[in-house]
């Protein structure tokens, strides 16, 4: 009587896909004191709105849209400030460059080679929406993994930078300054103060 054979390996593969799905068994996030709680959103309403009146001095009401990133970055760094993404390097490292790599993508692709061939209006609104704010956020994460500053609001930044409106685009790589190197340096600062308030919290873990 012959033995039966082992699975495929392509279906050990999926078998063990699906398997993941399921999760490592680890149980739910701690929950965290009231005062953690209290203390990580007073520190998010301060930081932004330090960041809200550097917009209004900076650049206008208009372009305050532009710090919808900053708001998930106050989310790390008052609410998660020992996570290495929340570190001064990956705040301004991740900001900075993903900023830098969104206004690049969108006048490279559409205000330079679309404009230039002559795109017809389809083509350039699928290149605009679609193919370059995913290559924009797809280089932003490889940039900032490959100089270890991965800050998960940088993709957004990047984002914005390519999808934002035509007063965003106006700002050419001044958009690197703000919000890219500006905005960050607020939330910074005030993290630093408002952190080291609370004798039971410590920010940053390292600098560099």
């Amino acid at each position: 009587m012959s033995e039966v054979s082992p699975p495929s390996a392509k279906y050990a593969f999926w078998r063990a896909f699906w398997r993941k799905w399921r999760g490592r068994g680890h149980g739910s996030p701690p929950r965290v004191s009231l005062a953690e709680i209290m203390l990580s959103g007073l520190g998010g309403f301060i930081g932004l709105l330090g960041v809200g009146l550097c917009a209004l001095v900076f650049s206008g009401l208009d372009r305050l849209l532009i710090i919808g990133s900053i708001g998930a970055s106050a989310v790390l760094v008052f609410g998660a400030i020992r996570s290495p993404l929340a570190q001064p390097r990956n705040l301004m490292g991740g900001h900075a460059l993903s900023a830098a790599v969104g206004v690049s993508v969108h006048l490279l692709l559409v205000d330079t080679l679309a404009h230039a061939w002559g795109a017809s209006p389809v083509f350039l609104g699928l290149l605009s929406q679609v193919i370059a704010p995913a290559l924009a956020v797809g280089l932003a994460i490889t940039l900032m993994h490959a100089t270890r500053t991965l800050h998960p609001p940088g993709g957004a930044t990047a984002l914005v930078a390519v999808i934002g409106s035509p007063q965003v685009h106006a700002m050419g790589y001044g958009f690197v300054l703000f919000p890219g190197l500006i905005a960050p340096l607020v939330l910074l600062g005030v993290a630093l103060v408002f952190n080291n308030l609370s004798p039971k919290r410590a920010y940053p873990e390292y600098w560099w």
